[in-house]
């Protein structure tokens, strides 16, 4: 649901003037009122997929407010739930408010009482639905191929994939660092014919001259000095499998011209021998730039960019398909959580900001490590060094100041519970307010402090 959607809000009581008036007064700030006379009604339309908020009289014939409560709690214990209670039912709502319910309203309750309470509401309930589209988009990421994404050029990059894996052509991939160049290289290798033989990496920009040419073509035992024993190069180790040269725009030009007269004779000599060997080759060769352009010509052979550029596999960076971040954040988190044994924490509003404005220079890789740091719950503290958090929330256009101030006041303390599993004391020292005005502040907002402890393992 996009911001621009008024978000949904069920309203069941069985007074239809209190339904309509308060229908009334929803509209008017922006929300879309779904009116139920009965809880009956109420209880065929909403389940854990209602994405808004409930609110309920407490007294109503057959199923009054108090049951429907402990029903949709047990359907989703997330779905916020507020209670409008007479003045002799005020004991029952706290017994709610301590089994979960969101927030109650006394009567007779001021207009703007009940839209701060909804607005509230909402927001909890937003954040709660993204966090499950995104596990579900995790789940769901356990697909076929490893190369997530739904943006047109991930689409074309697979299909691609699929159309040359069988092709015995030498292929060059081009994209920026952290794009995941070694990961559609090994695809490359896994979706075809070779991937019974050896997937042997290179990275051409870590080894010096001497030791690279010694490592791609092998020697003979005395071949130069320090050359104790025979070596097998990794173009011959790699025969009948895939050859993936990373870097390649660092491959030194002595070894870029012994690597074209290989991929032109399929034969390699060894340093020190004179008998050339028969080799069944697929090179597959990655750069972060176009090593055609002017940029490359005095350090990469012309020749040898043909020979290896029969195809061309360009992987686009992050900021070029911006629509796949929240998936792959997703699919990394999960990752992350399962790896350290934590529970998919919620994303505060930090969080999301960064993931919606941030364009991820470092792709793939950056955005596997700020996963990590989200799921170690250190993000926060990095964003808020680095003067990247997002700004506090003015809150609907037209707010007061003091319902802006009051919207963040409650947004910090809620923030503060999560970080701290819903400790009082640890809570009472990062806000810096004595017990008394931290619970009187936890009743004007209607926040359950209970609701943000850690469960029992």
């Amino acid at each position: 649901m996009s911001i621009d959607t008024p978000r949904p809000v069920a309203f069941v009581d069985d007074d239809a003037v209190l339904r309509e008036a308060n229908a009334q007064t929803l509209r008017l700030a922006g929300f879309e009122p779904f009116l139920f006379e009965s809880a009956v009604e109420a209880l065929k339309a909403i389940d854990e997929r209602f994405p808004g908020v409930v609110i309920t009289d407490l007294r109503m014939p057959r199923i009054d407010g108090m049951e429907l409560f402990r029903t949709l709690r047990a359907r989703d214990p997330d779905l916020p739930v507020i209670m409008i209670t007479g003045h002799g039912d005020i004991a029952t709502a706290v017994e709610a408010m301590r089994e979960g319910a969101y927030d109650f309203l006394p009567k007779p309750f001021a207009s703007d009482r009940l839209i701060q309470s909804v607005r509230r509401a909402t927001e909890k309930r937003a954040l709660v639905m993204e966090n499950r589209r995104l596990r579900q988009a995790a789940e769901e990421a356990h697909a076929p191929s490893p190369l997530l994404g739904d943006a047109p050029a991930m689409e074309r990059l697979r299909e691609t994939l699929k159309a040359v894996a069988d092709a015995d052509v030498d292929v060059m991939i081009v994209g920026e660092t952290g794009t995941g160049k070694e990961l559609v290289a090994d695809q490359l290798h896994h979706l075809g014919r070779r991937r019974s033989g050896r997937f042997v990496a290179l990275n051409c920009g870590a080894l010096p001259e001497t030791v690279l040419e010694s490592e791609l073509f092998g020697h003979e035992s005395g071949a130069f000095t320090g050359a104790l024993k025979k070596r097998v190069g990794l173009i011959e180790h790699s025969s009948g499998g895939t050859l993936f040269l990373d870097e390649i725009e660092s491959m030194p030009l002595s070894a870029q011209a012994r690597l074209l007269r290989v991929l032109e004779q399929r034969e390699i000599t060894p340093l020190g021998s004179n008998t050339a060997r028969q080799v069944d080759l697929r090179v597959v060769a990655a750069a972060k730039s176009d090593l055609g352009s002017s940029a490359h010509k005095a350090s990469f052979r012309e020749d040898l960019f043909h020979r290896l550029n029969v195809v061309t596999l360009r992987i686009p960076p992050l900021r070029e398909r911006q629509e796949d971040v929240p998936l792959l954040f997703a699919v990394y988190l999960d990752r992350a959580c399962r790896r350290f044994q934590r529970e998919v924490p919620m994303l505060t509003p930090a969080v999301r900001h960064h993931l919606a404005s941030h364009d991820w220079p470092g792709n793939v890789r950056e955005i596997v490590h700020f996963a990590e740091r989200v799921a170690l719950g250190l993000a926060e503290i990095d964003l808020a060094a680095t003067g990247k958090a997002s700004p506090p929330s003015a809150g609907p256009q037209g707010a007061s100041l003091p319902e802006r101030l009051e919207r963040y006041e409650a947004d910090l303390i809620r923030e503060v519970l999560t970080q701290h599993k819903g400790d009082v004391r640890a809570s009472l020292e990062a806000l810096g307010i004595p017990r008394k005005t931290f619970y009187d502040k936890l009743t004007k907002y209607g926040i359950n402090r209970a609701s943000f402890e850690a469960e029992e393992p």
